[in-house]
């Protein structure tokens, strides 16, 4: 029978760590796997990703021409419109209220939002001071009877 006493593991699955610098006994004396002096040999011989000992480094001889807009990307925080119908009651849509009935959360209370098509909208609901819509959220916010008004 199977119980917390008598589990094991597997033979073979557990290997013991190799013990370096354990003397000529432990089947790993005299430079203890790491062959013959130099840097690679000592104590502190590590080195960073990218050297290349006395070589120019890759990532400096490779060229860095071209602009990279990845600084600058503006990345939004989405809201479907499917949610707001389950969320909001004919009540004006700001972030303020995305915060407070919890669909902004995070680092996306700081982001501007995004209004998407995703889902249905039946209800006639106000969007104050949101960013971006796509072009379907638009108009199915219009064809539901609501407005989008600018923050001031």
């Amino acid at each position: 029978m199977l119980t917390l006493t008598t589990l094991k593991s597997p033979k073979g699955a557990n290997r013991d760590t190799k013990r370096i610098g354990r003397g000529q006994a432990s089947g790993q004396g005299t430079q203890a796997g790491k062959g013959h002096k130099g840097s690679k040999a000592r104590k502190s011989g590590h080195m960073r990703t990218g050297f290349e000992s006395g070589a120019q480094p890759l990532y400096m001889r490779l060229g860095k021409r071209g602009f990279k807009n990845e600084p600058f990307k503006v990345s939004f925080a989405t809201v479907s419109l499917g949610v707001l119908n389950e969320k909001f009651d004919s009540e004006a849509v700001t972030r303020e209220a995305l915060i407070e009935k919890g669909l902004l959360k995070g680092a996306n209370k700081s982001k501007p939002v995004k209004i998407l098509a995703t889902g249905e909208l039946t209800k006639k609901l106000v969007f104050v001071g949101i960013e971006k819509f796509s072009k379907t959220a638009e108009e199915s916010i219009k064809k539901a009877g609501g407005e989008i008004k600018q923050a001031q």
